[in-house]
């Protein structure tokens, strides 16, 4: 199977995934309850798959889509707070096509980065069940065995941290005790 082949099924696989029962019921329940400044938006409101340019030196982990952006926009890292200050750090690094990323049809390229999460629905609080996690996984997996180029990964906090170590661990790699740390020298 070709690669553009191998990422379509992919992405068809992650876009209609059920797997998980709390989250299906709350990024259903977000779309139709809508926040009040999104009510003429039509949410996304489905699985997020990653993002970006597939031949990527550097993968970009979340812990799950937001609420009302990923879960409204239906892309990584679109619509909220987090994708405004993300993407004008990616723009002025050479890796994002522009500094906003907004909606899914907005013209954002990637360059030689792919943003992607370790879990594909918004969850409730923000907050993954261990069951979500490994329901997700698989999907991680893929992704990284489809990323052939990557030489970079940033987490981005504790639980995507988490996700990816355990994702080298399920390839078989060791991996010596790590601990994340916040802006210590």
């Amino acid at each position: 199977m070709s690669n553009a082949l191998a990422w379509a099924k992919l992405r068809k696989e992650i876009v209609s995934c059920t797997c998980c029962p709390r989250l299906v019921r709350y990024r259903q329940k977000l779309a139709r309850e809508k926040k009040k400044q999104f009510m003429n938006w039509k949410y996304w409101g489905a699985p997020l798959p990653g993002f970006g340019d597939t031949d990527a030196e550097l993968v970009i982990v979340g812990l799950a889509p937001a609420a009302h952006g990923g879960n409204r926009t239906g892309r990584m890292f679109t619509g909220d707070g987090s994708a405004d200050f993300l993407m004008r750090a990616l723009h002025a690094a050479g890796f994002a096509s522009q500094p906003t990323s907004e909606h899914r049809r907005d013209g954002l390229r990637m360059r030689s980065a792919f943003m992607t999460a370790v879990v594909r629905c918004a969850p409730p609080r923000n907050k993954s069940l261990t069951s979500e996690l490994a329901n997700c996984s698989r999907y991680l997996d893929r992704e990284f065995t489809l990323l052939s180029r990557v030489r970079v990964v940033l987490a981005l906090g504790h639980v995507a941290f988490k996700g990816y170590l355990d994702h080298l661990r399920r390839r078989g790699a060791y991996v010596m005790p790590l601990t994340l740390r916040h802006g210590e020298t």
